[in-house]
C-alpha cells in the first residue's frame, strides 16, 4: 500500500546543543580497537560478593518481582537510615526522608527538577561530574560554574561565595571528587555550612565515594554537620560501594519537606526500582563489615598503583579518596591533554582520561585520570605498559 503524502520526520530542536559524543565513548572505543587496558572508565573488572548476587536470587525465587513502593522497599529504607545514623550520627526517618533511586545520576537529576525552576542559579564547581549541567539546563537552571582551586582542587570559597547570588537556588558539591580524588576537609564543609547559613539555597551532596577514603580518614558527609543536613540532598550508589555498577541502584537522604518534592518527581521520572535487588540489598546491609572494609581494600589498589606510577615520569597527584588516581603529564609530553590520552592509548596501550574533559571551557593543565578499581592483574599490566614512560 503507498499513500500519496510525503513520509518526513519533523526536526528537533535539541535541549541539550552542547552535548555530544562524550569523551568515555571515545576512549573506550579506542581501547577496545587497539587493545589497550582501559583504565579510564570509572567501574570495576571484577566481581562482587557472591553472598549479595545470592540474596538477589534468593528474592527472585522468593516470588519478589512485582513492584515494590514507590519510595523503595521498607527494609531496605531501614537499613540505609540505620547506616547513616551509625556512620555519620544523623537520623533520617526511613519513612519521610529516605528514597532509593535507579543510580546516583537518576537521583541527582531528580533533585535538581524537584527544586530549580527556569532562572534559577545552580553552582557548580569544576572539574565536575559531566551530568551535573544537562540536568540543570533541562530544568531550564542557569549554570554557575566556580573552578576548584587549580592544582589542588580544593574549593575556593571566597569565589564561590562571589558567585551566589538571590537567584542562587543549589550548589552541588561531590565528595570525595570525581576525577580528582580529593576529599573534602571537616573544616572545609564547616566553611561551606556557615556560608550556606544565611542563605535559602539547597545542597545536592554527591557522596558516591563515601566508602572509599584514605589514610585513617573519616568521610566527612554532609550528613555530620546539621546546618548542611538541614538543606541537603545526599546521595549515595550501591553500585559504587557493592561494585555492581550496572544494577544501577542508589539512594538519597534529606529531610522530609525535600524528600516530599523529591518524591512528586521520583515517581513520575523512574516510579520505582528493580523489586528483588532492593530485598538483596536489605538483607546483605546486615552486615556492615562489606562497606567499613571498603577503604582499606581500595587503599591498597591505590597503593599498589602509586608504587608503579612513581617508576614513571609521570607525577601523582594526591589521591584521598574515590577510586581515581591523577597524574601531571609534564614530565612526559608537550601535547594537550585529550591527544596525550590518545596518544597514549594507541603508543603505550593503557588508556586514561584527560581532566579537561570535566571543564565546560575544556580547561587544560597537563592532568588526566585513571581507575584504579580494577583487578591487581589488570593494574599490573597497565603497571608494566607505563613503565616505558
Amino acid at each position: 500500500m503507498t499513500s500519496d503524502f510525503p513520509v518526513r520526520t519533523p526536526p528537533v530542536e535539541t535541549k541539550l546543543p552542547a552535548v555530544g559524543t562524550t569523551i568515555f565513548t571515545v576512549m573506550s572505543a579506542l581501547a577496545t580497537e587497539t587493545g589497550a587496558v582501559n583504565l579510564g572508565q570509572g567501574f570495576p573488572d571484577f566481581e562482587c560478593d557472591p553472598k549479595l548476587v545470592q540474596a538477589v536470587t534468593g528474592a527472585m525465587e522468593r516470588g519478589l518481582n512485582q513492584y515494590p513502593p514507590m519510595a523503595g522497599v521498607a527494609a531496605l529504607r531501614e537499613a540505609i537510615a540505620g547506616k547513616l545514623q551509625s556512620v555519620y550520627g544523623h537520623s533520617y526517618d526511613a519513612n519521610t526522608e529516605v528514597t532509593v533511586t535507579a543510580g546516583a545520576t537518576q537521583a541527582i537529576i531528580t533533585a535538581i527538577l524537584a527544586i530549580v525552576r527556569p532562572g534559577d542559579e545552580v553552582i557548580v564547581l569544576e572539574p565536575c561530574y559531566d551530568s551535573y549541567v544537562p540536568n540543570i539546563e533541562l530544568a531550564g537552571g542557569t549554570v554557575v560554574r566556580v573552578p576548584l582551586v587549580p592544582g589542588t582542587f580544593r574549593p575556593d570559597f571566597d569565589r564561590i561565595a562571589a558567585a551566589m547570588t538571590p537567584r542562587t537556588r543549589a550548589i552541588l558539591v561531590n565528595s570525595p571528587h570525581n576525577p580528582s580524588a580529593t576529599a573534602w576537609s571537616r573544616e572545609e564543609m564547616l566553611r561551606l555550612q556557615e556560608l550556606l547559613a544565611p542563605t535559602d539555597v539547597f545542597l545536592i551532596s554527591d557522596e558516591v565515594y563515601e566508602h572509599m577514603v584514605f589514610d585513617g580518614q573519616p568521610h566527612q558527609s554532609a550528613a555530620r554537620f546539621p546546618g548542611l543536613a538541614a538543606r541537603s540532598f545526599i546521595v549515595s550508589s550501591f553500585g559504587k560501594t557493592y561494585h555492581v555498577t550496572g544494577w544501577k541502584v542508589g539512594y538519597v537522604a534529606a529531610p522530609a519537606p525535600l524528600t516530599a518534592e523529591f518524591r512528586k518527581v521520583h515517581q513520575f521520572n523512574v516510579f520505582t526500582v528493580n523489586t528483588p535487588v532492593q530485598h538483596g540489598l536489605a538483607q546483605y546491609m546486615a552486615d556492615p563489615q562489606p562497606y567499613l572494609q571498603l577503604p582499606a581494600f581500595y587503599q591498597r589498589k591505590r597503593d599498589l598503583f602509586r608504587e608503579g606510577l612513581a617508576r614513571t615520569r609521570l607525577r601523582l597527584l594526591p589521591s584521598q579518596g574515590s577510586y581515581f588516581q591523577c597524574v601531571d603529564i609534564s614530565a612526559v609530553s608537550d601535547l594537550p591533554e585529550a591527544e596525550f590520552c590518545q596518544w597514549l592509548t594507541r603508543e603505550f596501550g593503557v588508556a586514561a582520561i584527560p581532566l579537561s574533559a570535566f571543564y565546560g571551557d575544556g580547561f587544560d593543565q597537563r592532568v588526566v585520570r585513571f581507575c584504579f578499581a580494577k583487578k591487581d592483574d589488570t593494574l599490573r599490566a597497565a603497571l608494566d605498559r607505563l613503565a616505558r614512560l
